[in-house]
């Protein structure tokens, strides 16, 4: 059974964490507010958000950590649907939905913003710029899924894993941080079961990647050593 979830409501003697507002980026937080109760969600490593099949009643911001998305697949084995990090938004793949379509672990130690989605809906009417937002999360995610689909469906191995450190690179250059030198949240057997791979095969790949020296690799910690390179091994523009 999962560890209840930690919550602290933001209230004034409570304000939200300053890495909460630039989540928010572009957005009225203090108007938010009027219409969102906005509550903080503390998680550990292992610790479910919510479970497939559970009531869908909020949307969650990413304020630290790392979490994975989970369905069960057809043959009753979990099948990672992705990764979600700081700035990012989960839930909104059950959007016109009764029930979460998916899970939400936590890969780490971290927090989530829980915002009540009919309250969401409402701000929405008198906030443009968060309609905007909740409209481009949801365009991301479909565009994400049907990347991935394709990379899957067209890509070999070698291909699939340098265009998926590509993407954390990308992800955290977004938070600013560098997209060179990062750690990966994530364990191998994660990576192989988004990409559809062995885990011996993700494994195989990040020492040839790093004996080409396109990366350098240690356990988690990866160093982007030739973009160029890996962005021409994904088969990606280079600019």
């Amino acid at each position: 059974m999962s560890t209840p979830v930690e919550t602290v409501a933001a209230t004034a003697t409570n304000p939200p964490h300053a890495t909460h507002e630039a989540a928010f980026a572009g957005l009225d937080i203090e108007q938010l507010r009027k219409y969102v109760q906005v509550t903080r969600h503390k998680l550990s490593a292992g610790q479910y958000l919510y479970h497939a099949g559970q009531p869908f009643m909020a949307l969650y911001f990413v304020n630290s950590g790392c979490l994975k998305t989970v369905e069960l697949a057809d043959d009753g084995r979990d099948q990672v649907t992705g990764f979600r990090m700081r700035g990012d938004f989960l839930g909104v793949e059950s959007i016109g939905l009764k029930q979460h379509a998916c899970s939400a672990v936590a890969l780490e130690s971290g927090e989530v913003w829980e915002l009540p989605y009919p309250a969401m809906l409402a701000a929405c009417r008198d906030m443009p710029e968060l309609q905007a937002r909740l409209t481009a999360a949801l365009a991301e995610e479909i565009r994400n899924d049907h990347a991935w689909m394709l990379a899957i469906g067209t890509l070999n191995a070698e291909q699939r894993v340098a265009s998926f450190l590509l993407d954390v690179a990308r992800r955290y250059a977004r938070m600013g941080y560098s997209a060179r030198h990062f750690i990966l949240r994530m364990r191998r057997t994660d990576m192989a079961n988004v990409l559809a791979l062995k885990h011996e095969t993700v494994s195989r790949v990040m020492s040839r990647l790093d004996e080409l020296r396109l990366i350098e690799v240690e356990r988690r910690e990866v160093r982007v050593l030739n973009d160029a390179g890996l962005r021409q091994l994904a088969g990606m523009r280079v600019c």
